[in-house]
């Protein structure tokens, strides 16, 4: 076969340090258009990313030659050093450690896509502790509450 043929969409969840919710209105669009731009230049294809002053959302189209973890070390990676290096937050900011990441198939993508679009609404609902729990049940992935989210010290 002459040509190599794909399909693989992932939502890739990811939470700001102790959950601090720093990441703030005024240049919350700014961040979500670096973090698309860091994604597609991994190889893969932005879909939308949005988020809240905790946590961020990013759907995309793999490319099946860039593993997950590339593309969440290059967007969380490079995106906490813009926010550094724009002194957007008043002490040196990071992401927690660790993602989530679910795959759907592109029956899917709409209904994804306005989940993540509809962030700020859905979280007037519900904390991200009880999304992230309920996305890691839905998909059936076994963990333990004590390490999903890193405590203050």
């Amino acid at each position: 076969m002459a040509n190599t043929y794909h399909q693989v969409y992932i939502q890739a969840v990811f939470a700001v340090k102790y959950r601090d919710a720093v990441i703030d209105k005024s240049w919350r669009s700014k961040l979500l258009g670096v973090i698309g731009q860091l994604i597609n230049e991994t190889g893969c294809q932005t879909i939308i990313v949005n988020g809240v002053e905790d946590h961020i959302h990013c759907f995309f189209g793999l490319k099946p030659s860039v593993p997950i973890s590339e593309v969440m070390q290059v967007a969380k990676g490079k995106s906490s050093k813009y926010i550094n290096d724009h002194l957007l937050t008043p002490h040196r900011f990071e992401w927690q450690e660790g993602y989530g990441a679910f795959s759907y198939s592109h029956s899917h993508i709409d209904k994804v896509y306005h989940y993540i679009e509809n962030q700020e609404e859905h979280h007037h609902k519900s904390s991200f502790k009880e999304e992230y729990e309920g996305l890691l049940q839905k998909f059936e992935i076994p963990y333990d509450e004590s390490y999903i989210f890193e405590s203050l010290i």
